[in-house]
């Protein structure tokens, strides 16, 4: 049995006019590491919250280790270990006095599951006496994921742990949860971040409230339909709106300080030629390889047609 199953499962706010989650279904696997991605927006903290038994579902159904979100509420939280992506700790409590009271909630002590914790924890250690409110973005991470995983759970649910922490302390977080999943733990992640899409084991790319591609980052990439390029000149503002004015060019965006483009004929040689005629200078394009990012805007400009 999956280690959590979910099937058609909604959440609607503002008297049913803003549907969150729209019927959505996946299973993630004992042991998995299974990232749910997409932007702000898109459903995925009422997602972790309905099934960490925050919330209540409008419809549907699902199961975390067996155990069904509403009826079995009280015994699925002593299960779970769920961070938000708001950092909830006490800001007045110190470092210890924080894990202190998340292991006394659960029955349990520091001591007896400090296994558990122990890598992340003596990255802290140095800390121990300071007020939770006064450590940094990446101490507060690790913090927070200490007392997630105090009590020994069997599902950690992980609501987008790495946003506002600088680049070093989300690899060190990233390395951290390969750890943890040696452990046996099942990891539930969530991230806007689509270059963390590639570090889980299977993905679902969620917008709206809705799932528009579950799979291993690897096989959604191979699924993108079309020869993908990028393109740049002199003027990237004026090369991307003659791009989308061009009748050979099916797609294009920006993409850091290119631009990603999709063509009917992919002749890539024809179309920098009429470029540089319609007088951008500097022009330049080749084939490249479409990233977890590039197969979300094709799937977003799918569903949206």
């Amino acid at each position: 049995m999956s280690d959590v199953h979910v099937e058609n499962l909604v959440k609607t706010y503002d008297g049913g006019q803003v549907k969150a989650v729209n019927g959505i279904s996946f299973a993630v696997e004992k042991g998995e590491l299974f990232g749910l991605i997409g932007p702000d927006g898109a459903g995925k903290t009422s997602i972790f919250r309905m099934l960490t038994t925050l919330l209540l579902p409008d419809s549907g159904k699902a199961t975390v280790t067996g155990l069904d979100i509403v009826h079995d509420y009280k015994e699925i939280r002593s299960h779970v270990g769920y961070m938000p992506g708001k950092f909830s700790l006490y800001q007045d409590l110190t470092v210890e006095e924080n894990l202190s009271f998340f292991a006394t909630i659960f029955n349990t002590t520091i001591e007896e599951n400090y296994h558990l914790i122990k890598d992340i924890y003596i990255q802290i250690k140095p800390f121990k006496n300071r007020r939770a409110g006064k450590l940094s973005g990446g101490m507060k991470q690790k913090l927070a994921l200490c007392c997630a995983l105090i009590h020994k759970p069997s599902v950690l649910f992980l609501d987008e742990p790495t946003t506002g922490v600088d680049a070093v302390s989300r690899k060190e977080f990233w390395e951290m949860l390969k750890a943890l999943k040696a452990q046996g733990i099942t990891i539930l992640v969530s991230t806007p971040y689509m270059d963390e899409a590639t570090l889980c084991e299977r993905i679902a790319l969620i917008q709206s409230g809705s799932i528009l591609s579950i799979d291993t980052p690897q096989n959604i990439i191979k699924q993108f339909p079309d020869k993908l390029y990028s393109v740049r000149s002199d003027n990237m503002i004026r090369l991307i709106n003659d791009l989308r004015t061009m009748p050979e060019v099916t797609s294009v965006y920006s993409f850091g300080d290119h631009h990603h483009i999709t063509l009917r004929d992919n002749n890539l040689d024809g179309l920098l030629q009429e470029l540089t005629e319609k007088g951008h200078a500097a022009v330049d394009g080749k084939p490249i390889e479409p990233t977890v990012e590039d197969c979300f805007i094709a799937l977003m400009k799918n569903a949206n047609n």
